[in-house]
């Protein structure tokens, strides 16, 4: 789906990035523990998170992430958009909770990290 698809179905509001908006996205993490996101996520995912501080953007950027959607209604302040924009990492947000954003990606067919990084293991 792209990023475009994923805004239209959390209700998101865009906060950069807009231009990237066809960017496919393939996979999905959430997580507001950054370690968790840099030992369980996969180049090229979109991190659902509530955690808006720097320690996020840099995080997605050193793992590879498309994106950033910010859950809870979470607003990323002026510096944090300014760092976003200088990586090219698109930031949304959204008023789902993290639990019911997910369900809805899920339900809509975008896969877990963790479920792509096994089945590409067992699969050879």
């Amino acid at each position: 789906m792209t990023l475009s698809e994923v805004s239209s179905m959390l209700s998101c509001e865009v906060f950069c990035g807009e231009k990237e908006m066809n960017t496919i996205i393939e996979y999905g993490c959430a997580s507001d523990l950054m370690s968790d996101v840099l030992a369980f996520s996969r180049s090229g995912a979109m991190l659902l998170t509530g955690l808006v501080n720097t320690q996020t953007i840099h995080t997605a950027f050193i793992a590879e992430l498309k994106a950033v959607v910010f859950v809870r209604g979470k607003r990323p302040d002026k510096d944090l958009i300014t760092l976003a924009s200088e990586k090219k990492i698109p930031l949304l947000g959204t008023q789902f909770s993290m639990y019911e954003a997910c369900g809805i990606l899920y339900k809509n067919g975008l896969v877990p990290t963790m479920e792509s990084i096994t089945a590409k293991s067992s699969n050879g």
